[in-house]
């Protein structure tokens, strides 16, 4: 970071500790699911919080007192309603040294994604909707983080790991499904010892295969599995 402008000696000595700042990072333990029970190593930025709006904007304002707060707040307000206009009109949105703005559809939480089979439900524009955004980061960016970013180990997670063999876990399932009809991630975790986020791995790995016998219905966080005979 550099200092752009004359500031008070506490504005000076805040952004001094601000540049020195070293961000930490976890090192998190998850399944490769492309290997045979093997896991691997991937780096994850602790957050410290969330910045609201308004605190960025002053943070804006301490590191380049060019702008007023009020300047900031109003052209960030107006690119925020603007980006959203040109989205909903069909166009990505790219901005330079920040990235590429681009609008994701998916089907309305109370339909079924319909498909290219004869018989099967088609959707039209009324059952479509916009789910989210989809952003690229402009290179440009990824370099600045990476030049500022000054890191620190913070630690590991490790998996929890299960005692039962995946095909024993597999046995548990269908007795569950035979006896409650269908079962939900958070409960395959619970009877298998997994990790949450590796049950919903496990568990779709396992739908995706016929031979299971076990299929998925739903999607998200509404995600039902059954035993394909009960579907």
């Amino acid at each position: 970071m550099h200092i752009t402008y004359l500031c008070t000696q506490y504005e000076y000595v805040l952004l001094l500790t601000l540049s020195n700042f070293m961000a930490q990072y976890i090192k998190k333990e998850i399944v490769d699911l492309n290997s045979s029970g093997s896991t691997k190593a991937y780096y994850k930025l602790k957050t410290l919080r969330r910045l609201e709006f308004d605190e960025f904007v002053k943070r804006c304002h301490s590191f380049n007192g060019a702008y007023s707060r009020g300047l900031l707040k109003g052209v960030m307000t107006a690119f925020c309603e603007h980006l959203s206009y040109e989205i909903s009109n069909g166009y990505s949105v790219k901005i330079d040294g920040l990235g590429v703005f681009t609008a994701k559809l998916g089907v309305r939480k109370d339909k079924e994604m319909d498909g290219f089979e004869e018989g099967t439900a088609k959707r039209n524009s009324k059952s479509i909707e916009v789910t989210g955004i989809l952003f690229k980061a402009d290179k440009k960016l990824i370099r600045e983080i990476d030049r500022n970013c000054n890191l620190e180990r913070a630690g590991e997670e490790r998996l929890k790991k299960s005692k039962l063999s995946k095909e024993e876990r597999i046995e548990r399932a269908r007795q569950f499904m035979k006896n409650n009809t269908y079962m939900r991630v958070d409960e395959y975790a619970s009877i298998t010892g997994l990790a949450y986020s590796t049950a919903a791995r496990e568990l779709c790995s396992i739908a995706s295969d016929p031979s299971s016998g076990i299929i998925s219905q739903g999607r998200k966080s509404g995600k039902l599995y059954l035993l394909a005979k009960q579907a």
